[in-house]
């Protein structure tokens, strides 16, 4: 594909982008708590407009640290931030991207409830979204004027930093959302009730940043033109608000779908698929003559496709800039088989954030929000390297030791490097993480690496002998519990592979975890009925609540029987026994039954090898512990920085 249509420049307002490639917002949890950002930030946001991003909007700048709800972004109320906030600005624009601040008075009734001190704001005294037995605070007439005169200050603020534009968060059923749509607003005042009072707020918001900034800084607005839940605000109900917003002076609009009550909309995961917002953008070009931008599981495909359409001016990508950074410059300069795709995980992204409440980084690319503290430096002394397993933490640590200048040589036992990433990869969903696995294999040879396949070692052999450094990726083994008649069950990683061995119309899968899940819900899309067994309450407990919630519906729609609660007893050649927690006994016919019980370390080869080589030897990811894929690449990009 010709990518020549994303690096032409583009105007908005008065302001004009260099190529049609947006950095979309995402918060990094970085910042100090007095409000100042975090250098970390400063470099983060440097990598990508060195990289070529032609517009950069960072994550939201609150207007006080009480209305932030306990988040670790920066807010804007003193002028003591101004300086590190310049320190970001020049740091993106000596490249030529441009930058604009996210402003926003709140999360409203999203704020975590890991994050809050108190009862959130909203715009009508409604249950919180996160712990629905606490009431919001219907903000007043005199509060809501007041935070008019923060929008002002902060404004003025940002502008004296150097931000080229300021964009208004008002998306995702944040508190702007929560005064604009009728689910959430129930005033009967001047702020609600018709669809021009609930848009008085917003409109007063644009007023108030335009009186601060003047008539020549572009203003962005933010909104999700569609909410995904009954009662949410429809496509059709939000076209007459964009244009409300049109005539109040907003210069762009970034519109996309979704809300907190259908969350994965707003981290998108893999089951999504590509684009999965751009539906939006056709309308919004036909309501309105100022630029439209758009996000949502973009690929660069999708964005050309999309620009060429005229429906939208700018593809907004927010995760896939986070793994890779270099993103532009690639496609520019015709290498886009180098991109480094997003696997749309969540996990090490907005998962951090939410689940240990740390800060950004990435499953694929974990110098993401440490860009400075662990950059590749060539060694002044070359050693010989030797890595153990060609899975994903094999690969990255085999790529990340080449990168500092190592002689690297990579021994895999199978005919093919991937490890039990080529299992996970066979979903139609799952094209990210394919590419990743593409990805990586290129890599091995732009680099150097001397991979030998069909090759197995063991702590005998004389490779490890000659090395200076040895890394071991041996990955993990399936767990064969002592389950009668489990010689009749196909192993899970083999019915990713070959899934001609799902044999007839009756598939049943012990065991609920993630792999097993993403098998069958590909299995039932083909036809076939399947059914899985899970002892826990619910399947994927292991997968990020985020993926779940669009997993689990995904599996529902496609008639996939859930059996929880219930312990596979025995496996017969024509189906399985079950025991449920009452003692309830299930029996449920099968052509096929697939062995999903889990994963254990391959800790056989590791251990041996560790033994006699222990002083030069580092075990990496499943081998020495079981975890995804992005604590694979993070052990191995750990371990090959380590070696000097």
């Amino acid at each position: 594909m010709n990518y020549d249509v994303l690096f032409t420049p583009y105007q908005i307002s008065k302001m004009e982008v260099k190529n049609r490639i947006v950095m979309a917002p995402m918060g990094l949890n970085a910042a100090h708590p007095d409000g100042t950002i975090d250098n970390d930030e400063i470099h983060y946001f440097e990598e990508r407009a060195r990289g070529g991003t032609g517009l950069i909007i960072i994550g939201c700048q609150f207007l006080t640290e009480k209305l932030a709800q306990g988040s670790l972004e920066g807010y804007l109320d003193s002028t003591h931030v101004i300086p590190q906030l310049t320190n970001l600005c020049e740091a993106v624009q000596k490249y030529g991207a441009k930058i604009s601040a996210q402003l926003s008075c709140g999360t409203g009734k999203n704020a975590f409830a890991n994050m809050m001190g108190e009862a959130p704001v909203s715009a009508s005294a409604i249950p919180s979204m996160f712990n629905p037995d606490l009431i919001c605070h219907a903000l007043t007439v005199e509060e809501i004027h007041r935070i008019m005169e923060q929008f002002s200050f902060s404004a003025k603020l940002l502008k004296d930093a150097g931000f080229d534009a300021i964009e208004v968060h008002a998306h995702a059923g944040y508190l702007v959302d929560q005064f604009m749509s009728a689910v959430w607003n129930h005033r009967k005042d001047e702020y609600g009730g018709s669809p021009e009072k609930r848009m008085r707020f917003a409109l007063e918001i644009v007023q108030a940043i335009r009186s601060a900034v003047g008539p020549d800084l572009p203003i962005l607005f933010r909104i999700a033109c569609k909410h995904h839940f009954k009662g949410g605000r429809t496509l059709e109900e939000t076209m007459p608000l964009l244009k409300m917003l049109e005539q109040a002076g907003v210069d762009a609009l970034d519109v996309d779908s979704g809300s907190y009550e259908n969350i994965e909309y707003i981290f998108p995961p893999a089951y999504l698929g590509d684009a999965c917002m751009q539906e939006v953008c056709k309308p919004a070009r036909e309501a309105v003559n100022i630029p439209v931008m758009n996000a949502g599981n973009h690929t660069p495909e999708t964005a050309v496709r999309l620009i060429e359409s005229g429906n939208a001016d700018f593809i907004m990508m927010g995760r896939a800039l986070i793994a890779d950074p270099e993103l532009a410059n690639k496609l520019m300069e015709g290498r886009r088989s180098e991109v480094r795709p997003c696997i749309r995980c969540n996990e090490d992204c907005i998962g951090r954030i939410i689940t240990r409440l740390t800060k950004i980084s990435c499953s694929v690319n974990p110098a993401a929000g440490f860009e400075r503290r662990t950059c590749i430096e060539k060694s002044k002394r070359p050693k010989r390297v030797v890595v153990v397993g060609g899975g994903p933490g094999g690969m990255e640590a085999a790529r990340t030791a080449a990168l500092k200048g190592h002689i690297v040589s990579l021994y895999e036992k199978e005919s093919e490097l991937g490890g039990q990433l080529r299992g996970a990869v066979t979903p139609d969903f799952k094209s990210q993480l394919r590419e990743l696995l593409f990805w990586y294999r290129q890599q091995m040879e732009l680099l150097g690496v001397d991979v030998h396949l069909n090759s197995e070692i063991t702590e005998e052999s004389s490779e490890l002998k000659e090395a200076d450094a040895i890394i071991v990726a041996a990955g993990a083994v399936s767990a064969a519990p002592k389950i009668k008649g489990i010689q009749h069950a196909v192993d899970i990683i083999a019915a990713h592979l070959n899934p001609a061995l799902l044999k007839g119309e009756r598939i049943v899968y012990c065991g609920g975890g993630l792999s097993a899940c993403d098998s069958a819900l590909e299995t039932a899309r083909s036809g076939k009925k399947v059914s899985i067994v899970e002892m826990l309450d619910e399947v994927a407990m292991n997968d990020h609540f985020i993926n779940r919630a669009a997993l689990l519906p995904a599996l529902k729609e496609s008639r996939v029987e859930l059996y929880t609660g219930c312990e596979v007893v025995e496996i017969l050649p024509n189906g399985v026994k079950g025991r449920e927690k009452d003692g309830g006994e299930v029996y449920l016919e099968a052509d096929t039954v697939v062995s999903a019980f889990g994963m254990l370390p391959n800790t056989e080869t590791a251990r041996a090898i560790d033994g006699k080589y222990h002083k030069k030897t580092r075990l990496i990811g499943d081998c020495n512990q079981i975890g995804k894929v992005g604590g694979a690449v993070r052990s191995g990009y750990y371990a090959a920085l380590s070696i000097e």
